[in-house]
């Protein structure tokens, strides 16, 4: 397999029309994600506008080994890189992420560990510019650009980042078991995370006052475990199993009285190729 390296640009159009609205009023969920972006500088609130993908670019890089040679055949190298702007609505935003991952070739059962780490970049509260990066559309799996996987269905790929380690094995040419390990951060406090992300009012820890909160207060946001099994069937036949548990962190326990329950999950997939 060759090495791969390759560069993609992508301008978005829409309707150009904006709404302000107060930011008490929460988001309509019929509307795209990007339309819930703006946090209010000192404030924990939000600006809340609409169509604010008209006019945005998105540039990415993606560089990766194949198969290597010598000391490096068993290694597996892989760097992304993005960047997106809009000048129509002061819009500079990034996201990135980096793995390595090695496969002991000659053990029972190959097995390979890899690491990973991606970053989406978080409105800054504290400028009149937007820095929350528009994910667009991505592949959900945790193999590819989920952040997580139970935790991926709370959190967006924006204002963001997390660790990942996977461990696999293949006990035949046809069963591969993953262990996918992952913490997940807030990169930027009081910033929106989510589709929809609305404001809480937010009594502090010791009666204060009062406040508009958007996004988490603590950076640390969920410990995501995922366990899963693949198997080839026939040539046109797959299966696939899986169970999750996301144990939130302190920036979700915080924003609850009395706790945030974990988050668990399972499945199992059947599909047929035609």
């Amino acid at each position: 397999m060759a090495n791969t390296v390759c560069l993609g640009l992508l301008k978005q159009r829409a309707t150009a029309r904006e709404v302000i609205t107060e930011a008490t009023k929460g988001v309509d969920l019929s509307e795209s994600p990007s339309e819930r972006v703006k946090a209010l500088a000192g404030k924990g609130g939000l600006v809340i506008a609409k169509a604010m993908r008209d006019g945005t670019n998105t540039v990415n890089f993606y560089a990766g080994t194949g198969k290597l040679k010598g000391a490096l055949e068993n290694w597996l190298f892989a760097i992304d890189g993005t960047y997106q702007w809009n000048n129509r609505i002061d819009q500079s935003a990034w996201a990135g992420r980096v793995q390595v991952g090695y496969t002991f070739a000659k053990a029972k059962w190959r097995p390979s560990i890899t690491y990973s780490f991606q970053t989406f970049s978080g409105d800054d509260p504290d400028t009149p510019g937007l820095e929350r990066f528009d994910p667009l559309f991505y592949e959900g799996s945790p193999s590819a650009w989920s952040t997580g996987s139970k935790s991926s269905m709370v959190f967006i790929n924006s204002n963001v980042r997390a660790h990942g380690v996977a461990f696999r094995v293949q006990p035949s040419p046809k069963d591969t078991l993953t262990l996918r390990l992952t913490r997940i951060d807030a990169n930027q406090l009081r910033s929106p995370l989510q589709f929809g992300q609305a404001e809480r009012v937010d009594f502090g820890t010791g009666g204060d006052l009062p406040n508009v909160v958007a996004g988490v207060t603590a950076s640390h946001v969920s410990d995501d475990i995922f366990l899963e099994y693949n198997r080839v069937i026939t040539r046109n036949l797959f299966l696939s199993a899986g169970a999750t548990i996301s144990e939130p962190g302190e920036g979700i326990e915080n924003t609850v009285p009395g706790g945030v329950p974990a988050w668990t999950g399972g499945y199992v997939n059947l599909v047929f190729n035609f």
